[in-house]
């Protein structure tokens, strides 16, 4: 069935094939080459959705980006909100509702692929309207490199929705012709559907391209559906046209309120008449075709509303000759309607104060679309016979051609994109072409100078005179904020939120100048308008983040073992960009029994962590030992060959940032161990600081992370089960002591084990390249199962470790603890005369004895386990709460429930702490004070005799 209001004939649609479509709970019919906009106006829908504030009808203003109304959520083939239907291309199967501002994501994820790619080029062209294009060719046949980019479904800019012609044919028939010509030069990257969002400095911009969404349900799985294009041009010209301007006036958000050139666009591209009977509102020549072009289809204008007060002779005949009034001296002050327009209200000259109307197209004049422009810090400058600011000074780099520039040439005229083209190229070395372009229409139109009118003065309150309709911003927001001192207009933005909505006040941002000059008594060329920045349209972050989501977003890096550790039901976590494993549930068992279960294992028998995501960083040179006494806080140019040493860093501010241990492996090689999660960071501090403080030292450095496999074997039986792998390798207290490290083979592979110990236990560090990791795992897994071994994860280990007092930095320090507050005192040298960190240590502020310190907790109760993060607090003299706001004195670092204890226990960071051990204080655990006995930080074997066996 014919749409209503779809013409019989013309536009650039597919007439003999019919699109099925939903919108909200209505089954609709469209064509190929519709948007969805053009298809809801054709089915004579013009209330889209409410607005975001008041929730007044809203509906479609535009045809294109600078729609204010037309705002939607697409529900299939996949949710995506924030859209504007007027760029939504239709497709068979596009289900879509209004919404006033607000959408919903996807409640699973995203199956469509996104991607980027990069390009350089000499030239650039940003638009294909008749400039752009004549700009494009005059440089492809110059021989230089030029991408063209443009945001429409096909070349053509404004002249796809006009009839004009250029050199006596239809103008459309010329943009084939030059886009033809362009696509044969192998040099010229042509691209629709794509909008330049961004433009940054040295000719680099960010461009968007619509690959696949108007395919809908038939889009290619193997085709990205959005690509976000990186251009770098030597030179750039922007041929981006301009956007037409509304009037303010009272209730001028109705539905069916219009810009009189998209009436046009919809009438001659679509094939879509915006109304019945309709009455047109202007300051400028620009609307009369409007009007033209729409009696010509049968639609009744039942008036044209001028607010200058003569017109020139030319459009008078032609309205005479069809039987249109034409009022000047007038201007609508206000409309009437229930969901859409009914009525304008009309004032300043004879003829009824009333009009019929279910259409009202507004033109209040054209802005140069210089959003670009202004991104490249481009300097504007207002234009006051136009209302509008222009491009002033010139960028490097960047011509401005056009109506983009605020010069409004007739039909035809597109001689200022070939011209800044041909010098865009001979400043490149191109020699250009002579080659004859079209020039002038051959038309003469007579023109009156366009009067600038921000808005009609209300009949009613400004409180309904909407300045940015989207953001549901009147004329009273306005008065507020000069009201309340604000003279800037980036105040008065972010005051009245004018221009922050999806449009980027393509069609508010002037107005709003406007009318705030007029209210501040001043000029907008004194007063000025807001910083236009990226972007200019609406962009998706699924395709700002392109392939990187996912598994993607954040690498993910996994140790060889990784499959065994699947095989074995591991559960994982995330540990810098590290999968590793949490714990191994048995059957049944959740987190807490199975983490019982493998400390237990540990402490009694024997247990295998894979720790192969300890960073590790190989440092060699002659000032090797130099270099790592002036990183770490306690000397390691003492450290023998063939031992281990446990060592701090401390930041310039005395800070502990990162521990671990170092082998000496040579005498001008050591192997640093880091935390996992401070591999990168350290690395990189280590480099800052040899190539900017200390270049005369000679060292270097790699990091060999992924290189080496560390599998710690733990407990009592370890020695029975590293005895067992490693037969020729004397295991013995003696040989191999605590802190020690020894060579060895299994197989003829190389290994390499230290005797380092993160829990307390005795325990052996076995480490092996990558490509060996898996078979030295399960050899060491199949000889100690005659022992019980048993696989643990990181949520034992931190237990084990916390049962011992160790810290885990980033977990027990916040960036604000120093070695002394963590107990570490013996781990700063006191011979060496200097290191990072060093000075601090002596500010009063550090030595101050009431610093947070590490300490452990014991609650009383032997059954709470303390939430991490939760505040310490003291009861007052006399037994009660000190009044509100309560004291804090520190905070939960560590809680576990332990299977050695048999009762929780908790790592915490106190003022004062070491002073307190004894006391018993609280920790309010869901609405009730826990009582806790604050502690030493060693709670298991303190003595440490476990650690030799």
């Amino acid at each position: 069935m014919t749409a209503p209001f779809r013409t019989r004939t013309g536009g650039r649609i597919d007439r003999d094939t019919t699109l099925t479509f939903t919108f909200g709970d209505r089954e609709l019919a469209g064509h190929p080459g519709d948007s969805l906009g053009s298809a809801l106006l054709a089915n004579g829908i013009h209330q889209v959705t409410t607005s975001v504030k008041l929730g007044r009808p809203r509906g479609i203003t535009g045809a294109w980006a600078e729609d204010t109304g037309g705002l939607v959520q697409i529900e299939a083939p996949f949710p995506e909100p924030m859209l504007l239907a007027n760029t939504i291309e239709l497709f068979e199967g596009l289900a879509a509702r209004g919404i006033p501002g607000q959408g919903r994501l996807a409640e699973i994820p995203d199956t469509a692929q996104y991607d980027a790619t990069h390009v350089h080029t000499d030239v650039l062209v940003i638009g294909t309207g008749p400039s752009g294009l004549a700009a494009a060719l005059t440089a492809a046949r110059s021989g230089a490199r030029v991408v063209v980019i443009d945001e429409h479904t096909e070349a053509g800019g404004a002249l796809l929705g006009t009839t004009d012609t250029i050199d006596g044919r239809p103008a459309l028939d010329w943009v084939a012709d030059t886009v033809a010509e362009l696509a044969a030069f192998p040099e010229v990257t042509h691209l629709q559907r794509t909008t330049a969002f961004g433009l940054y400095d040295d000719g680099f911009v960010l461009a968007l391209e619509r690959r696949t969404d108007h395919l809908g349900f038939d889009a290619p799985a193997d085709i990205s559906r959005q690509r976000v294009w990186r251009i770098r041009a030597r030179e750039i010209i922007v041929a981006t046209g301009a956007h037409e301007r509304p009037v303010v006036f009272d209730d001028n958000d109705r539905p069916g309120i219009m810009l009189a050139s998209s009436a046009r666009t919809f009438l001659h591209r679509y094939g879509v008449k915006v109304g019945s009977q309709v009455v047109v509102f202007t300051t400028n020549d620009s609307a009369y075709a409007v009007a033209l072009d729409l009696h010509s289809v049968g639609v009744q204008i039942n008036a044209i509303i001028d607010a200058r007060e003569s017109v020139s002779q030319y459009w008078q005949d032609q309205c005479a000759e069809r039987g249109i009034v034409v009022r000047t001296g007038s201007v609508v002050t206000g409309t009437r309607g229930n969901g859409r327009i009914s009525h304008a209200m009309v004032a300043g000259s004879t003829g009824s104060p009333v009009l019929a109307c279910d259409a009202l197209l507004v033109s209040g004049g054209w802005n140069p679309a210089i959003h670009l422009f202004s991104h490249a810090r481009g300097a504007l400058r207002f234009d006051e016979s136009l209302g509008a600011f222009v491009p002033d000074e010139s960028v490097d780099g960047m011509s401005v051609v056009g109506s983009a520039t605020g010069v409004f040439d007739l039909p035809g005229c597109i001689r200022s994109g070939r011209t800044a083209a041909s010098e865009t190229a001979e400043s490149l070395g191109f020699t250009v072409s002579d080659t004859a372009l079209p020039g002038e229409s051959e038309a003469v139109v007579e023109t009156a100078p366009p009067a600038v009118l921000w808005r009609v003065p209300g009949q009613g309150t400004s409180e309904r005179q909407f300045v940015d309709v989207q953001r549901d911003a009147t004329v009273a927001d306005i008065e507020h904020a000069v009201g309340a001192g604000l003279r800037s207009m980036e105040h008065i933005k972010r005051y009245t939120t004018i221009g922050t909505a999806h449009d980027q006040g393509k069609t508010s941002g002037v107005i709003a100048s406007g009318i705030t000059a007029e209210l501040l008594g001043t000029t907008v060329d004194q007063l000025g308008t807001t910083k236009l920045r990226p972007p200019y349209a609406l962009v998706p972050f699924a395709a700002l983040a392109g392939r990187f989501k996912g598994s993607l977003f954040d690498p993910e890096r996994v140790t060889a073992v990784h499959d065994w550790h699947v095989a074995r039901g591991a559960i994982f976590e995330d540990v810098g960009q590290w999968k590793r494993p949490r714990y191994y549930p048995l059957a049944g068992e959740n987190m807490e029994e199975a983490v019982l279960r493998e400390c237990a294992a540990v402490r009694t028998g024997v247990g295998i962590l894979d720790g192969s995501t300890l960073g590790k960083i190989d440092v060699q040179g002659p000032d090797a030992g130099e270099f790592l006494d002036m990183l770490y806080t306690n000397m390691m140019s003492t450290l023998k060959v063939g031992m281990v040493r446990y060592g701090v860093m401390c930041g310039v501010d005395g800070m502990v940032i990162d521990d671990g241990t170092v082998m000496r492996l040579a005498e001008n090689r050591f192997q640093v161990f880091t935390t996992t999660g401070g591999a990168a960071h350290i690395l990189d501090w280590m480099e800052e600081w040899l190539q900017t403080e200390w270049p005369h030292l000679k060292v270097r450095m790699t990091s060999v992370t992924e290189q080496w496999h560390t599998f710690p074997v733990v407990g009592p039986k370890s020695r029975d089960v590293i005895g067992a792998v490693f037969g020729d390798l004397d295991v013995s207290n003696d040989a191999f002591p605590f802190m020690a490290w020894r060579d060895t083979a299994l197989d003829g592979v190389h290994v390499r084990i230290g005797r380092v110990s993160f829990s307390g236990e005795l325990a052996y560090e076995v480490n092996v390249t990558g490509w060996h990791a898996q078979a030295v795992w399960e050899r060491l897994i199949e000889a100690g199962e005659r022992y019980g071994i048993t696989p643990y994860g990181t949520e034992t280990m931190h237990v084990l470790r916390a049962e011992k007092g160790y810290p885990i930095i980033g977990q027990d320090t916040d960036g604000t603890v120093t070695p002394q507050d963590l107990g570490m005192s013996w781990a700063v040298s006191k011979k060496k005369a200097d290191f990072i960190g060093k000075r601090s240590f002596t500010r009063e502020e550090n030595v101050d004895p009431l610093r947070k310190q590490f300490v452990g907790l014991l609650p009383t109760d032997e059954q709470t386990v303390l939430p991490e993060g939760a505040q310490i607090i003291e009861f007052s003299a006399d037994g009660q709460l000190p009044p509100a706001p309560v004291p804090m004195l520190g905070h939960v670092t560590s809680s576990y429930r332990s299977a050695e204890l048999d009762r929780p226990f908790g790592l915490a960071l106190l003022k004062g702490g070491r002073a307190r051990i004894g006391e018993t204080l609280h920790v309010p655990v869901d609405g009730t004070l826990v009582p806790v006995e604050v502690t030493g930080t060693v709670l298991v074997d303190p003595e440490g005799a476990r650690r030799d066996g």
